[in-house]
């Protein structure tokens, strides 16, 4: 060999050894980097067959093909009816992939349709513990782990929409009563300004202990009930307290008594459903103020106004996360604009004709021998029961057709078809109205 080529090979291998020296300086720094943009699950399979347990920690990065099988067994145990099952696979799916958002959509429409509906209609509080862990998945996992899937945000709406504004299901009222009685008990009947304060509240709870009006109230009800002595707690206890005194110590309430009418119990009461808005059900209430501005009913005292829309209604809340997907769409550059974007701009302009035909929200408590419902109501319990009515909201008619001509206007240019299908939904909506 000749001293040239020796050079060269000498040169080569110390090149390549300082270059995988600099790689692995670097790769405690990339690990970190994918930690915090929560590209890692390593997250071990809880409940699983051994063999699954082993097969994924042995395959490492073709675990995508343990993915391949799992959704295969999966999507054949739901067409066999077998739909425990296969939830079971799909949990192990996101497990492995968690930012496969396609197994979210699979898994949250599993529970809020599939595998609600085998349950009896005689049990309506079963059903609902269904849906409502389709829609938690969706909003409290599938959602933070793929922020910027527009399909996830459209379904999530679809379930408040379709599953429990809907009628398809025989269980729907019972659905509808149990969303506005948890609504209610934070909005009730709150104005523009009530949702203002609600938008302006603290965001944490180091925040408002700042407050000497609202600290003095926070120590009193600690010192009145060991319920209180977690922070972690303290909002939902309170939230409860309010709510229904009795599961509490008298003391407690004699605080609450004693507070009644003062700015710190004013600014607590604000803080605690803003907190419950933002950390439970995931609303911001910033974008529900606004949201109020632009889609809420018109005040027929003066017509350029717009009243709150009523949260208690499930269109409202499909319309809160159509509205977060198409946000989450805008943001893309050089974007092309597809069907998830498409449908989610006809899931805004759908709620807000269902609020239309049946937005005004009407709860009363009647003898429980006189509901709908064939059950009797549990021993021990009252025996009056409350049932949900809905009725039409004309005010609803102007929002939905400004949203509508803005929305053609957006696909006039865009898209022939789709501009075509929306045109001939508005004219029929105006034949209705």
């Amino acid at each position: 060999m000749r001293l040239r080529d020796i050079i060269i090979w000498c040169v080569c291998i110390v090149l390549a050894l300082a270059l995988l020296i600099i790689a692995g300086m670097r790769l405690d720094y990339i690990n970190s980097q994918r930690y915090e943009m929560k590209l890692i699950s390593n997250e071990p399979l809880e409940n699983a067959p051994p063999s699954l347990a082993f097969a994924t920690v042995a395959m490492g990065a073709f675990r995508g093909l343990v993915v391949d099988v799992l959704w295969m067994r999966a999507d054949k145990l739901k067409d066999e009816g077998q739909f425990f099952d296969a939830k079971q696979l799909a949990e192990w799916i996101t497990t492995l992939q968690p930012r496969f958002a396609s197994v979210w959509d699979f898994q949250s429409w599993n529970m809020a349709y599939n595998i609600s509906v085998a349950i009896p209609a005689t049990q309506p509080e079963e059903r609902w513990r269904w849906v409502k862990n389709g829609y938690e998945l969706l909003r409290d996992q599938g959602i933070e782990l793929n922020p910027t899937s527009v399909l996830l945000y459209r379904q999530l709406a679809f379930i408040f929409q379709h599953k429990i504004g809907g009628v398809s299901d025989d269980a729907h009222k019972y659905y509808k009563l149990q969303l506005a009685l948890a609504m209610e008990s934070l909005l009730g009947s709150a104005d523009n300004q009530h949702f203002e304060a609600l938008a302006e509240a603290p965001t944490d709870w180091q925040q408002i202990i700042k407050d000497a009006n609202v600290a003095s109230l926070i120590t009193a009800l600690k010192s009145a009930d060991k319920a209180f002595a977690s922070d972690d707690k303290f909002v939902s206890n309170y939230l409860s307290l309010r709510q229904n005194t009795s599961r509490f110590e008298p003391a407690a309430s004699n605080v609450i008594d004693n507070f009644r009418g003062t700015a710190g119990l004013a600014k607590l009461d604000i803080f605690a459903k803003a907190y419950h808005l933002r950390n439970t059900w995931k609303l911001d209430p910033v974008l529900m103020h606004e949201l109020n501005k632009v889609y809420g009913p018109i005040n027929w005292n003066d017509p350029n106004k717009h009243l709150p829309l009523d949260w208690r209604h499930p269109d409202s809340h499909a319309i809160y996360w159509s509205v977060k997907g198409l946000q989450i769409a805008a943001q893309e550059q050089s974007r092309e604009i597809g069907m998830d974007e498409t449908n989610t701009d006809r899931m805004v302009s759908h709620s807000l004709q269902n609020l239309f035909r049946n937005g005004k929200v009407f709860i009363y408590e009647i003898p429980a021998k006189e509901t709908s419902h064939t059950f009797p109501p549990a021993t021990g319990v009252s025996q009056t029961q409350k049932e949900i009515f809905l009725r039409p909201d004309l005010r609803m008619f102007e929002p939905y057709n400004k949203s509508m001509l803005a929305t053609l206007e957006k696909y006039k240019a865009l898209d022939k078809d789709v501009y075509e299908s929306m045109q001939i939904g508005h004219r029929n909506m105006l034949k209705n109205a």
